[in-house]
């Protein structure tokens, strides 16, 4: 047994965005296990004249809204970040307190904001949104996930209320991105009750291009023990299409994926061993340990 099998040893390659990557590599890493980010998604600030024009628009028509729903804490930062004067960033106590008072100042107080689970609630606390204004699933949740915030609001009435869908765009993808069946889900589910929804798109996902030393990284983690952290398909599909990365057998690669949707995704894609948690750190690390033990 190699040593990255070994008790205590098993390496997580996070696949988030590079600057949550790095927040879950600290995390990981302080739950015991060996960690590195590959981070699979690159993250941008929505670009085009249009999407520039629909964020103003959308802050100056804020308190016609019933509601304001964001898919991530990437949509919170970018959503805010052009409204606030600060660096956002959800680890520096700093900054937090700084554009907390700004964001309670300029979200109109009739306007629930919702989120589909705890890491995007707590950007939008980090904001200054008051927690008497969130929604977002409970922390007993099976998910967090767009079905899961709908059995929180999905009883109230919806009819003829506005409803501000905040969102990241998939670079050169028309529409909805790939990933994002549960909004598209929620829309509908909105649109039945009557409600009209407005999606704005404030930032844009794109494939990163791997350097030698990522491909090097990604070849080896195929075969050799790692285990994969999959919060995204989009995530899955930027793997398998990287420039430079010859085609490789997944099959003795191992996985958790933070929802079944992606778990789908990654069972597709060959992985040999994938096990589903909810995205919550001690799911994940319960996860990674009865991988880890199943291997000892």
């Amino acid at each position: 047994m190699d040593a990255v099998n070994s008790v205590g040893g098993v390496r997580v390659i996070v696949t988030r965005p590079a600057h949550d990557a790095q927040h879950w590599v600290q995390q990981l890493q302080q739950g015991g296990f060996k960690t590195e980010a590959l981070p699979l998604i690159e993250i941008a600030p929505a670009s085009a004249t249009t999407e520039v024009a629909a964020l103003q628009q959308a802050w100056n028509e804020l308190d016609s809204y019933t509601a304001c729903m964001f898919v991530s804490g990437n949509a919170v930062e970018h959503f805010f970040r052009r409204k606030m004067p600060v660096a956002i960033d959800t680890c520096a106590q700093s900054a937090i307190n700084s554009v907390a008072k700004m964001g309670q100042a300029m979200v109109p107080p009739g306007l629930r904001v919702m989120a589909p689970g705890p890491g995007t609630a707590a950007a939008l606390l980090a904001v200054g949104v008051p927690a008497s204004q969130l929604d977002v699933p409970p922390e007993s949740a099976l998910q967090f996930d767009s079905e899961a915030l709908w059995e929180v609001i999905g009883r109230r009435d919806w009819q003829d209320r506005r409803v501000l869908l905040v969102r990241g765009q998939s670079l050169g993808a028309p529409g909805e991105g790939p990933g994002s069946p549960g909004r598209n889900w929620l829309m509908r589910q909105w649109q039945a009750a009557g409600a009209s929804v407005d999606v704005l798109s404030v930032y844009e996902r794109r494939a990163p291009q791997l350097d030698m030393a990522q491909v090097r990284l990604a070849q080896a983690a195929s075969a050799d023990g790692s285990v994969w952290l999959f919060s995204s398909s989009e995530a899955v599909a930027n793997l398998l299409g990287a420039h430079g990365l010859p085609a490789l057998d997944w099959s003795r690669a191992r996985a958790v994926a933070t929802h079944p949707r992606i778990a789908e995704t990654v069972r597709a894609a060959g992985w040999g061993v994938v096990v589903e948690s909810r995205p919550a750190l001690k799911d994940i690390l319960g996860s990674l340990r009865s991988i880890e033990s199943g291997y000892s």
